[in-house]
């Protein structure tokens, strides 16, 4: 079968910088070494034009997982002409489309069924799929977004301006240009760009489906560390109009951190969180799912998978009867109308879906 023709813009890119990288930077190092001015300058602009990309591109504009102050667009704008990763409006594009035909070889532009070199960057190397690229009928509410259409309009000279422009200066004030293109300019690019396709790629092969398994997308904690949060990402695809990826406080999120941060200010509002009892709910249902995997080659199976079903439509109901009174709970305290009473029943529920749970567990552990 014919390989469809190379985008060679791309390939020259990805060559160059990357080779750049791995010989240009050593180079420098050795015969002349790095400031810590420098290396604090690629540290700083790698998360700006990472996290431009995360909390913008993905959550904002592809997901619309919450608002955000023109200035904030107008940053985020900035940082993703600095992360060279193409204009929101065509980045958002083929995002939608991904998480429509999320694993579809045919319609997923970075399809993980694919192989982890094609959803990494292969997928941007030749026309596999030239039909995407079309008019944004998927992102007319982004063409309405003066920011985003004055971005992509003016993109090549404003990821000029960012990848060159803005480490030169910053590097003839701090006395040397070329260390600083190098280190806070190339290095930096190359580091996320690949940290960011690390989210197509390793997201959907390494890691834990906590939450569903109905698609390829992983949780995967280390993985997060890389990629500004989006590690979390079996999480993302199941629930992807929620703000945050690592849903605890404990999870390594610093997109969700940021989002939330600019909330205290006025910066960004309506953040988005999916409801807590579907949540749990998703993870109930892959428990069961697995439980009973695990004895479908028991000889009393049967009898194992009516005790399972049972013990799940049980726990289940508890759980849903819990959040029902932790909600009327919230909405008399708004009125002002909570009692002891209320509160003795909510506290009641939790008990019973505690005791539910941790019996449910108990059988769990008991067909490993």
């Amino acid at each position: 079968m014919k390989k469809p023709p190379l985008i060679w813009t791309n390939l020259i890119l990805f060559l160059l910088t990357f080779a750049g990288a791995c010989i240009l930077v050593p180079w420098r190092g050795i015969s002349h070494g790095f400031e810590l001015s420098e290396w604090l300058t690629f540290v700083l602009l790698a998360f700006a034009s990472g996290l431009s990309i995360t909390a913008g591109y993905h959550r904002l504009w592809s997901h619309k997982a919450y608002k955000s102050h023109p200035a904030v667009r107008f940053l985020f704008a900035l940082g993703g002409a600095l992360a060279l990763q193409n204009s929101a409006l065509h980045w958002a594009s083929d995002h939608r489309i991904h998480h429509k035909h999320v694993d579809d070889n045919d319609k997923d532009p970075y399809s993980a069924n694919m192989g982890f070199w094609y959803s990494h960057i292969g997928w941007m190397l030749r026309e596999y799929q030239a039909q995407r690229y079309h008019d944004y009928n998927n992102v007319r509410d982004l063409q309405n977004d003066t920011i985003v259409m004055w971005q992509h309009k003016h993109y090549l000279l404003l990821a000029l301006l960012m990848n060159v422009g803005l480490p030169a200066l910053l590097g003839w004030l701090n006395g040397d240009i070329l260390s600083m293109l190098l280190l806070a300019g190339l290095l930096r690019l190359v580091v996320v760009h690949h940290c960011t396709f690390f989210i197509n790629s390793l997201a959907h092969i390494w890691g834990k489906q906590p939450y569903t398994d109905r698609n390829s997308a992983r949780d995967n904690g280390v993985l997060a560390l890389f990629t500004y949060g989006e590690g979390y990402h079996n999480f993302h695809h199941i629930f992807e109009n929620d703000y945050r990826n690592g849903i605890h406080w404990w999870h390594y999120d610093p997109t969700k951190w940021l989002i939330r941060f600019l909330s205290w200010f006025g910066l960004t509002k309506d953040l988005r969180k999916s409801p807590q009892e579907r949540i749990e709910a998703a993870k109930l249902q892959m428990q069961l799912k697995r439980a009973q995997h695990k004895v479908a080659h028991l000889p009393n199976c049967e009898e194992i998978l009516e005790k399972l079903q049972a013990e799940y439509e049980e726990l289940k109901s508890h759980l849903l009867a819990y959040f029902e009174a932790k909600k009327a709970l919230l909405e008399a305290r708004k009125q002002q109308l909570a009692d002891k009473h209320l509160l003795s029943q909510v506290t009641e529920m939790r008990l019973r879906f505690r005791a539910q749970r941790k019996q449910w567990r108990q059988l769990q552990a008991s067909i490993a």
